[in-house]
């Protein structure tokens, strides 16, 4: 046999489905996403563990105290994210334009302007690919690239200070 057969797959999901995702839940937040990995990877077992049952439950524990130690690995990670504001422009010296301006002006943008004109300025990106990357026409990217970029000169000319103030 060269690997666990649909019938057979079929009857542990059934039999034992329920009870190694009660198994998996004391290590981590999401325990059908790790038992749905464990079926899968038993499936393409080849050859199949002798025993399939004392296989699956070892491989849902240790899927599951991975995935609980990757879920707080990434809440380190954000909460780490949230504290930090990383600038969206770094003002080289003699550089005329004001960073922090210019990153509050791009963050203050809808988001779909904001993230043409970042894949446009910062990824080089053709407006083609751009519209297949968030789902729209290129004419549209070019539409959103061309307002945002409108809606940044005009916040960037209300708070640029006046010579002499």
């Amino acid at each position: 046999m060269n690997n666990v057969g649909p019938e057979q797959l079929g009857r542990l999901i059934g039999e034992h489905g329920a009870a190694l995702v009660l198994y998996a839940r004391q290590w981590c937040a999401a325990p059908e996403d790790v038992v749905q990995e464990a079926f899968i990877q038993l499936a393409s077992q080849t050859p199949p563990p002798d025993a399939p049952l004392p296989w699956l439950y070892r491989v849902v524990r240790n899927g599951a105290i991975s995935a609980s130690r990757g879920e707080r690995r990434r809440r380190r990670h954000e909460a780490a994210a949230a504290c930090r504001e990383d600038a969206w422009f770094e003002a080289a010296e003699g550089d005329r334009l004001d960073a922090a301006l210019a990153a509050r002006s791009l963050d203050a943008l809808p988001p779909e302007q904001r993230e043409v004109i970042v894949a446009r300025l910062w990824g080089g990106l053709s407006f083609q690919e751009i519209a297949e990357l968030v789902g729209t026409s290129s004419s549209s990217a070019h539409r959103w690239y061309e307002a945002g970029l409108t809606a940044l000169r005009e916040r960037m000319e209300k708070n640029v200070p006046t010579r002499g103030s």
